[in-house]
């Protein structure tokens, strides 16, 4: 259109420019005028119109644009976008934009080039050329608007002189303070020498391109919560439609059928029909201004003397005060500076760090902001310095405004706590920078800014910070929306006169309160959220006036009152808290607040509105508000002046809904009144009271009534409705009474809600009640979540794209008749997080989506079991606490998800539970334990009355220490942080009860909870369920004949070690047989077969002469790890005595040690104790030769005499030469040969007897399962007394008989080896020099190509702490055999595994092996060639004694099993119940059987009939088979692995083991094992101690003992400690008790000692300090 006319082109622009420019002209209607008049010199009437509508952008009749213009999304297109590409009619602009370059290489920008603009079609609006034009300038590279010679790298801390402020020291840069330069973790600062390219994020894109999708989204130290996998409800993790991803949406079969659901739609906008004017000029349209900062030019020119902020301290004192001319002037001032000093491009982020009371500062730096062209970027809390810390870097703010008052704090703050200051940050005091002075009149810069206006940073529910986004158009939308609901409220027409409204006195000030604006009070913090919209936003767009006061003035009782009569309020900006304290302060005693002033009445005649910034609406205290506090204060509408506004403070502090007399309501597209019982009469019944409408459209009014004008107003004023509790129980809205008849019978209906009604949507919006769980659009009368879209909204979160497309921007659904899938609804809502619903057109919120409650109710209805949700809302339960519980300060609750089911927790704040002295300096209060039982019990009888709720735990803590969130700077429980502390076990809780009987309904049951899963019943049920199922028994692999691969003798015919050894002695007499090894892997003096015989004899003779021992005499062999050891095992064995071999005694553990030893002595009648050079000194030690006599004379024992076998006198003879050979009567079976001692953790005794045929099978065992041969040698190490130990530090060499590869022998340097016909030796590591340097242990391995060997997973933990995994190689081992005595723990393979990966080892040759006291290897994984196999387990099903492996993805309690390996050579399993002694089905545990050569004949020296049928077990059906009964429960599991080079799959029959079945207790019929409860418990909370949690059952109850780190709050950890239990174990347990760090009773390998900590308990013995549970 204007393309064909280049006058008219040229004039447009010329009007623009002084439009813009517009510093020395009044922009009044006049210049629309002169618009019109120029265009309709070129164009016709009709399209002069046309262009004329485009004018008014807020007004929904005439403009260009519909109403919900989407600002939200422009905002967020614009942001996200990397660039626009510029159309062919804005290349002039291009051009024009470059500018020219000057001699230094600088860009210079001619003004008019940037303000011109090519014609469109038509003439555009200010607002869509200033669009027009941002879009096309995102197209070029990016470009500084201002001076780039102004931040230099000496900028900060250099005084300079600014405008007024003459020699002011403005600026301060950390960077140039002493250290600043060697904090670490920063990012660079302008000034370091760095360009701009390098300190921003993207230097070169469109102006604010990097809004959400391209600023770093994990890089900030963003909170996990955000990326988690959603959850419904309490299940899992937080939820909260505000703070986390939004549940899935379910499938197709999950939801109603077509047609099913008659959707509720979503409320249109009302789309107020006037355009907005100027409050204090009704000839000027708001719609002229394209942002707040031009309508602060506008205010400082047009009324530059009326104040605009008044500022009021506490005591209601006016501490500071400024107009529109000098807050502009000051505003242009900060502009001016960020312009010309700091180097900023368009579009950067200036953080605003000032005080709430600074508000006159704030807002003027945050005009300051917008008109330089940044973002500004409010920060409220200086004290929380993380919070700052994380403002600064996640928005790249390099300059941040504040006060030197301010600005000393921080910095006195950062010194005392030692931390640094954020860096690149420079800090400039705004207070020193003056006022603007232009040169000329006409000198004031044209405004050019972004998209976005401010950034405002909140805590989510979950604590985490966000920021959310505000453009100045979206902005400019909500001061229109605001503006129109406040210039149509009523005023009170009894202050209203015939005086001129537009006359002003000398000062400026209009006479009349006429078009004055309005002057609004308010405490709220002016810094974010609805406090700064309205006190800072809304004042300065409608030339109102602010009177700005502390929050704790409203605490003072009639100062409130005063203020707001002292200057004539037209507003009050409050919230709930305040108004309390005001209007019950006025209730306590209303001449307080009358005679506040001497002479000077409160008078509220002046209220318009009072504004209460919350989220549900309080309809009890509106009545006290609005008849015994407003109202005798003199305002005749005190009814119509309570105003609830529904505030999204989370998401930028909009109003979405509040009271108005906009009207059309009837263009939401909803019903707007609700058909009542007389409504759905028939209609001959109905009163028959209303007008008679003729079919001409008139009527009469004889004899008839109208509610004509009863209708309107009920439009307009605060809806209430009576709903019934029952219901909203079910999520159902069934009302039972409205308006006033529901203010009548709120009080005598118990069974309802009393709720009250914010008002209709603001008229912008579009509105929806959506299912929270489905994202379906709700029916009517539901609950369901408030969704909303407006342009007055803001467009997303600060560098979080993930969330602002889910909050931001999420889409419900509907069902479509003939679709059966759900189809999206237009257009993209923001999620509010508010559960609530619309009722007659009006929104009614009963709380926040996390507020919310829910509980599983159970009952049979016709035979049928069925099972609903019931929902409870918080503030629903906190009014009734509040109401019947004395003592109570606040308190809050929430749900957790435990065990399946969903279980209320409340959160109690009461005096009773301080410790706080009563007097200054006086002692700590004892608590009150009864009374804080009392009020907890009390709570839950409450909850249960009035709601049917059943509570699982009450938990009380003092006053004020519950985790709060701030707002309107006041600081409030926030329930989200509670559970988040909750669950982490940090709550600050002195006492915490239970109502586990009422909440808890799906605790499991067994099939016999008397008789346990060994019962007949319950084994009949196992049997009946797997009757199809295998029985559980190994094959066995029999071997009659061992060859010794040497010579080919069958070592079977060999009756004792005695004489294979002298047959050894006999066929390879100089072959090494034994050799030690020390710390630095250099050999000790080796040892033939011949010479090793000499000294067997030798001790043997000095034993026979010396200690006059004889066969069948028991002596304690007490040893270091050597040679003498084995050489006094072997002289016992040719003596035919019993070898007890024990361990030194531990001076460090001589309590335990001590009496074990005695009683050793005492129950074997030991006649002498043999011991080396070590242990006999050691026993010369005072202390220990004390401990022991002392001990006998308690004991009544006689110590026998100690012989020392290092040095006997020396023998040239051999053994048999000597006639040291068995007698036939010692090798019969039940001759005890070796008595070998096993010590439970907590120093139990477990003795068994070997003879010389149960020591022949072991090491034929051994021999055959391991494929030992004569090529390699044996390693002994560690606990050589017992077990594996023992075996491969005395017999295995002898048995085997080798052929050694050894090595030539260097201290310093290993050098390969040769083979050599010397003989091999055992080698012998000493545990002592493991210990202090555990690389010797694999240095030996390594050394000499050692094959097979054990360890213990303590002594492999050890290793892997004190070295690293490299210096050696282990590929020639092939089979590292990790004994276990039960459970096999899941770690140890993977650890060893990683540990030792550079060293060569074969990952199939790291092996566990079963081992038991009654067979050192019951199950072994040696050359297996498969990695162990895992299993994972059903737990539920394992306490009823069955085994289902389950997938743990699907089932996160699942239990981790590894197998200990298959059966060895001559040696079978069966699985057995141990009740019914009949083989279990596949598919079930039972005990573990066993029958091999290797498993021994008995306990030594026990009479108890019990232990003698340990070795006595027969099946049922079969006793012709004797097993030993291990004790220990488990299972056999069949699976097939490819072996070997082709890969042929091989079935093999694998043992796994669970644990002792002494361990195990039962509860309700199932069977739990301590040691899985404990790893539970061990590892929810961080307070507990690893290892640190004892399980056991004492008098029918569980009790859980912990060892705690610290002692403070130990009733917070309790709830946890019990929720871990019954979620994953199903299990309630009865009590939970701490004890100190360090008081669990541990054996040396720091084992928990069980029997020790039970009798401890059961004897009342261990410390436990209070934590009432």
């Amino acid at each position: 259109m204007s393309e064909g006319n280049p006058e008219l082109q040229a004039r447009l622009r010329d009007l623009d420019r002084e439009l813009e420019a517009g510093h020395h002209l009044a922009i009044t209607p006049l210049c629309v005028v002169v618009s019109s008049s120029i265009i309709s010199q070129f164009l016709g009437s009709a399209q002069v119109e046309h262009v004329q509508s485009a004018l008014r952008v807020h007004s929904p009749d005439d403009t260009a644009h519909p109403i919900n213009d989407g600002s939200r999304a422009a905002s967020l297109a614009a942001l996200n976008s990397r660039s626009a590409t510029a159309p062919a009619s804005t290349q002039h602009f291009q051009r024009s934009e470059i500018g020219t370059v000057s001699s230094r290489g600088e860009t210079l920008v001619d003004p008019d080039s940037r303000s011109s603009t090519p014609g469109p079609d038509y003439p555009l609006n200010q607002g869509s050329r200033f669009q027009e034009r941002e879009m096309n300038r995102a197209a070029l590279n990016r470009q500084s608007s201002y001076p780039r010679d102004a931040f230099s790298s000496n900028l900060g801390g250099q005084a300079r002189e600014i405008g007024g402020s003459s020699g002011a020291e403005y600026a301060f840069n950390p960077a140039t303070q002493g250290g600043y330069g060697d904090q670490p973790g920063a990012y660079g600062s302008p000034g370091e020498g760095q360009s701009r390219q390098g300190t921003m994020l993207d230097s070169h894109q469109g102006f604010f391109s990097d809004f959400a999708g391209q600023q770093a989204y994990d890089q900030f130290g963003r909170d996990s919560t955000y990326g988690r996998p959603a959850h419904r409800y309490s299940s899992g993790d937080t939820f909260s439609p505000t703070a986390g991803v939004a549940p899935p949406m379910l499938t197709s079969n999950d939801l109603p059928p077509p047609g099913a659901v008659n959707h509720m739609m979503p409320l249109e906008p009302r789309d107020f029909t006037f355009a907005v004017y100027d409050p204090q000029n009704g000839n000027i349209p708001m719609s002229k201004f394209d942002n707040i900062a031009t309508v602060l030019r506008h205010r400082s020119r047009t009324n530059p003397k009326q104040p605009a902020y008044m500022v009021l301290d506490q005591r209601g004192k006016e501490t500071a005060q400024i107009t529109w001319e000098k807050l502009a002037s000051r505003a242009e001032k900060i502009a001016h500076v960020i312009r010309d000093k700091s180097n900023l491009y368009r579009g950067d982020r200036v953080a605003l760090v000032y005080r709430d009371a600074e508000i006159i500062d704030f807002a003027a730096a945050l005009m300051g902001c917008f008109i330089a062209g940044v973002v500004a970027v409010p920060i409220n809390n200086m004290e929380d310095y993380q919070k700052l810390n994380v403002i600064l870097t996640s928005t790249q703010a390099h300059l941040a405004l504040t006060t030197d008052n301010n600005l000393r704090t921080f910095q006195r703050d950062i010194a005392a706590q030692k931390l640094t200051w954020p860096r690149g940050v420079e800090w400039w005091k705004t207070n020193e920078f003056g006022s603007f002075h232009p040169k000329k009149k006409d000198d004031i810069p044209p405004l050019q800014v972004p998209d976005l206006a401010y950034i405002e940073f909140s805590r989510a529910p979950t604590g985490d910070l966000r920021g959310v986004v505000m453009s100045h158009r979206t902005i400019m939308h909500q001061m229109a929306c605001l503006s129109a609901i406040i210039s149509t409220a009523p005023t009170n027409e009894s202050t209203s006169d015939t005086f001129n409204s537009g006359l002003r006195d000398k000062s400026g000030k209009l006479m009349s309160g006429g078009g004055a604006g309005e002057i609004i009070i308010s405490y709220l913090d002016p810094r974010q959220s609805i406090g700064l919209i309205f006190a800072v936003l809304l004042t300065v767009y409608g030339g109102h006036t602010t009177v700005w006061a502390e929050s704790r003035a409203v605490t003072t009782p009639g100062l409130y009152a005063n203020l707001i009569t002292r200057y004539k309020a037209t507003l009050m900006l409050a919230d709930y808290p305040g108004l309390k304290n005001a209007a019950y302060n006025y209730q306590t005693d209303p001449m307080t607040t009358r005679n506040f002033k001497k002479n000077f009445e409160p008078n509220f005649s002046s209220v318009k509105l009072c504004l209460i910034d919350t989220l549900t609406v309080d309809s009890e205290f509106h009545e006290i508000l609005a008849d015994r506090w407003l109202r005798p204060m003199r305002n005749p509408r005190a009814r119509e002046l309570v105003a609830p506004m529904l505030c999204l403070a989370e998401h930028g502090g909009m109003v979405i809904s509040m009271r108005d007399w906009l009207g059309g309501e009837e263009r939401m597209g909803c019903p707007l009144k609700v058909e009542s019982e007389e409504d759905q009469q028939p209609p001959d019944e109905k009163k028959d009271d209303k007008i008679d409408v003729g079919r001409n459209g008139y009527g009469s009014l004889i004899g008839q009534t109208t509610d004509q004008p009863q209708e309107s107003k009920d439009r307009t004023e605060l809806g209430e409705v009576l709903l019934d509790k029952e219901a909203l129980k079910t999520n159902e809205v069934v009302i039972v009474a409205m308006g006033e008849e529901a203010r009548k019978r709120a009080s005598s209906e118990p069974g309802t809600v009393r709720v009250g009604a914010f008002g209709y949507p603001i008229p912008d919006a579009t509105l929806a009640v959506v299912d929270p769980e489905t994202s379906l659009l709700c029916v009517p009368n539901v609950i369901g979540e408030i969704w909303v879209d407006s342009p007055s909204l803001s467009g997303g979160f600060w560098a979080l794209p993930k969330h602002t497309e889910t909050i931001f921007h999420a889409k419900p659904y509907k069902f479509e008749e003939g679709n059966p899938t759900p189809t999206s609804v237009e257009p993209e809502f923001l999620r509010t997080g508010l559960l609530g619903c619309v009722i007659e057109g009006k929104v009614f919120v009963l709380g926040l989506y996390e507020d919310r409650l829910r509980q599983k109710v159970e009952w049979v209805e016709h035979g049928i079991e069925v099972a609903e949700y019931r929902y409870f809302f918080v503030q629903h339960l906190i009014v009734s606490i509040m109401k019947n519980i004395p003592k109570i300060y606040d308190c809050s609750a929430f749900d957790i998800y435990v065990n399946d089911e969903h279980l209320p927790i409340v959160l109690l704040e009461s005096p009773a539970a301080s410790t706080s002295p009563q007097t200054s300096g006086g002692p700590p209060r004892q608590l009150d334990t009864a009374l804080l039982d009392s009020i907890s019990e009390r709570c839950m009888e409450v909850l249960m009355q009035e709601h049917q709720l059943r509570v699982y735990c009450v938990m009380i803590t003092a006053p004020n220490t519950l985790p709060r969130v701030w707002k309107n700077g006041r600081r409030e429980i926030g329930n989200i942080l509670c559970r988040k502390e909750f669950d982490s076990g940090s709550l600050p809780c002195v006492h915490v009860k239970f109502g586990v009987e009422r909440a808890v309904l799906n605790l499991p049951v067994g099939i016999d909870p008397v008789g346990g899963i060994w019962s007949p019943t319950s084994t009949q049920e196992r049997q009946d369920f797997l009757m199809d199922q295998e029985k559980q028994y190994s094959g066995v692999d029999f071997r009659e004949v061992v060859i010794d691969d040497r010579t080919s003798t069958p070592l079977n015919h060999f009756s004792s070690i005695v004489d294979l050894l002298q047959w050894r002695v006999a066929r390879q007499a100089e072959e090494l047989s034994y050799c030690s090894i020390d710390s630095r892997v250099r050999e000790g003096k080796s040892v033939t077969w011949k010479k090793f015989d000499m000294k067997v004899a030798a001790v043997a003779v000095y034993l026979r002469n010396k200690a006059k021992v004889s066969a069948g005499d028991h002596l304690v062999l007490m040893y270091t790890h050597s040679e003498e050891f084995v050489y006094a095992v072997h002289a016992c064995f040719c003596l035919g005595v019993v070898a007890v071999p024990m361990a030194p005694l531990d001076q460090n553990r001589l309590n335990e040690d001590v009496p074990a030893f005695l009683h050793i002595i005492s129950d074997f009648h030991v006649k002498a104790i043999l011991v080396n050079n070590e242990v006999d000194h050691l026993l010369k030690v005072k202390t220990v030769s004390q401990h022991l006599k002392q001990s006998a004379l308690v004991l009544k024992t006689t110590l026998p005499g100690i012989f020392n076998t290092t040095k006997p006198p020396k023998q040239t003879n051999g053994c048999r030469d000597l006639g040291f050979t068995v007698k036939p009567a010692w090798i019969k079976p039940n001759y005890p040969v070796l008595v070998l001692t096993y010590w439970t953790p907590d120093q139990r005794r477990i003795a068994v007897q070997l003879g010389h045929d149960t020591i022949m099978g072991t090491c034929k065992v051994q021999k055959e399962t391991c494929q030992m041969t004569s090529s390699r040698p044996i390693l002994g190490c560690v606990r050589s007394t017992s077990g594996l130990g023992f075996l491969h530090t005395c017999l295995m060499g002898v048995y085997v008989g080798k052929l050694f590869r050894v090595g030539i022998l260097d201290p310093v340097e290993i050098k390969d080896t040769e083979l050599c016909t010397t003989g091999a030796p055992t080698y012998l590591v000493s545990p002592v020099d493991f210990a202090q340097s555990p690389i010797a242990l694999f240095s030996t391995l390594a050394r000499y190509k050692i094959k097979d060997t054990y360890a213990t997973s303590q002594m492999l933990d050890h290793a892997m702490r004190m070295m690293p995994g490299k210096g050696f190689q282990l590929h020639e081992l092939k089979n590292l055999m990790i004994s276990t005595e039960g459970r096999p723990r899941v770690d140890v393979y993977q650890k060893v595994r990683l540990h030792f990966a550079g060293t060569g080892l074969d990952r199939t040759a790291i092996n566990t092996i079963y081992s038991h006291p009654l067979n050192p290897m019951i199950a072994s994984r040696s050359y297996m060639c498969i990695e162990p196999i895992e299993l994972w387990l059903d737990t539920r099903a394992l306490r009823r004694g069955l085994v289902f492996p389950v997938d743990p993805d699907t089932d996160p309690t699942a239990l981790l099993v590894q197998d200990s390996g298959m059966v060895p050579v001559s040696t079978r399993i069966a699985i057995v119940n141990p009740e019914t002694c009949r083989l279990c089905h596949a598919g079930e545990y039972g005990e573990i059987w066993v029958e091999s050569e290797a498993c021994v004949t008995s306990f030594y020296g026990s009479k108890d009939p019990f232990d003698a049928d340990r070795f006595n077990g027969k099946l049922d059906g079969n006793p012709h088979v004797t097993y030993v009964r291990t004790g220990d429960l488990g299972f056999l599991h069949s699976v097939s692995r490819p072996i070997g080079p082709g890969g042929a799959q091989l079935d093999m029959q694998i043992l796994f083991v669970l644990g002792a079945i002494g361990e195990t207790f039962e509860v309700n019929g199932l069977s739990h094992f301590p040691m899985d409860i404990e790893f539970s418990v061990e590892k929810c909370h961080r307070n507990i101690v690893p290892g640190g949690c004892a399980v056991f059952q004492a008098g029918g109850l569980v009790v859980v003992l912990v060892e705690v780190v610290r002692k403070a709050y130990l009733a917070s950890i309790v709830p946890v400690i019990v929720n871990a239990i019954l979620n994953e174990h199903q299990l309630v347990v009865d009590i939970v008790a701490f004890v100190a760090n360090g008081d669990f009773p541990r054996s040396r390998l720091g084992e928990k000692q069980r029997g020790k900590i039970l009798a401890s308990w059961v004897t009342r013995k261990m410390y436990v300090p209070r934590a009432p549970s």
